[in-house]
């Protein structure tokens, strides 16, 4: 702060969190003492009352996984009206029984809104800090008695590689939330049926306060084949209540039918509007829509289901290839952690899609390009199979745990992309 502070012409001041009882010493001025400042406060102060509800209440910027940070600002309106869709039995159902462990980080659209939940409904939080393990969290949902979870799925991959080596307690646990981008069916199906840990998969986007979708099947579906019942579960789900939706193909609205794909719009009380102070709003929000840039099918009981980010799609001889439901079929293998997949330049067919993996330790060097692609092969049709598969030490990710595909194309850029 001290290098650019000349640069800082509307900071009136700094204030500066230490346990100690005196500052460090900075050219930085005026500043001022954290606890002191507490501790100097009238406990009494009142709230303000003239409050407008479409005031800003916040500010959280886009995790960046194919572009720079785009800021949203969220509303006092939205984010009430967000907590009490928290609250509805077919959303998360958070009440003042539950114990909730957000583990994603509070600057990841505010935690996805359980901190203002919780704190209306009276729910006990359990917060994990920014440097826990998965053993941290498989100790904390033990000794804390979670009942509610929420993170992205590489956190749940983590947790489920704790369980399978620690010997943890998870029975209080009534749902774990999983979002920010889709979770392999293989991994839902491990937590409920190995581990028997209900597996909430929800979507939403920064521009969304997030919720706008949860997978719940509906009370008539309980009871469908257990190949089906996954299928359902993987899916992102059903709309909120509050919230409207629509799936724009090439041709306009795509028929609900599971299988014809377009661009997911959505708006509704708690969605943005606009981006702050950035050119490229309109760019995303046209005619009181939010573009998602999120290709989708919609099938007839309305469940949604993420096919790919519009960027992330791969168009190969002029068909394209969704390198979503290739990277959940690869993490049902055994033998893999970790797994994306990108699409690079190919002279004949424009882009062909390449698979990077982790494995677990006890397959390293025991797990081969081949027999993946043998493991794909049922799956699907010869021209969706990756070209080649690279294994990795670990995949880079966000600041909030997404596979950041941007820098797998970095690094793989001179063997594939300038060649």
């Amino acid at each position: 702060m001290e290098a650019i502070k000349d640069e800082l012409t509307t900071v009136e001041g700094y204030i500066i969190m230490t346990d100690k009882d005196e500052l460090p010493e900075t050219t930085l001025s005026p500043i001022y003492h954290y606890e002191k400042l507490l501790a100097e406060g009238n406990p009494q102060q009142p709230f303000i009352q003239t409050l407008d509800e479409n005031a800003p209440a916040g500010i959280c910027y886009t995790s960046a996984t194919t572009g720079n940070p785009k800021g949203v600002v969220y509303s006092h309106r939205g984010i009430l009206l967000h907590a009490i869709a928290l609250g509805l039995a077919d959303s998360t159902a958070i009440s003042e029984r539950d114990v909730a462990l957000p583990v994603v980080p509070m600057f990841h659209v505010n935690a996805w809104g359980m901190p203002f939940a919780s704190v209306w409904f009276g729910t006990k939080m359990v917060l994990p800090g920014p440097y826990f393990t998965p053993k941290v969290l498989a100790e904390l949902i033990e000794t804390e008695k979670v009942t509610i979870a929420a993170g992205v799925p590489t956190i749940w991959l983590g947790l489920l590689k704790e369980l399978e080596e620690g010997s943890h307690d998870t029975s209080s646990i009534r749902a774990v939330l999983c979002g920010g981008s889709a979770a392999p069916k293989s991994m839902i199906k491990t937590f409920e049926q190995k581990y028997g840990i209900p597996f909430l998969h929800a979507y939403g986007m920064t521009e969304t306060s997030p919720l706008v979708f949860v997978s719940k099947p509906k009370s008539y579906q309980e009871d469908l084949p257990e190949a089906e019942l996954y299928e359902l579960k993987a899916k992102q789900g059903l709309v909120s209540p509050m919230i409207e939706i629509k799936v724009i193909g090439k041709d306009g609205e795509v028929k609900p039918d599971g299988k014809e794909m377009g661009e997911l719009l959505i708006r509704g009380p708690w969605i943005a509007n606009e981006y702050f102070n950035d050119e490229r709003s309109e760019d995303t929000f046209k005619d009181g829509w939010l573009y998602t840039g999120d290709v989708v099918t919609i099938d007839e009981e309305g469940f949604v289901k993420i096919v790919d980010r519009t960027k992330d799609l791969i168009k190969s001889g002029g068909e394209w290839i969704s390198s979503v439901d290739i990277e959940n079929a690869l993490m049902a293998h055994e033998g893999i952690f970790e797994a994306a997949v990108i699409a690079v330049p190919h002279e004949k067919w424009q882009e062909r899609p390449i698979a990077c993996v982790v494995l677990k330790e006890a397959y390293k060097g025991q797990v081969s390009q081949e027999d993946i692609i043998e493991f794909l092969k049922p799956q699907f049709a010869k021209w969706w199979l990756p070209d080649e598969v690279v294994f990795l030490d670990e995949i880079p990710k966000t600041g909030v745990g997404k596979f950041l595909k941007r820098a797998l194309r970095d690094q793989l850029q001179d063997k594939y992309i300038n060649k």
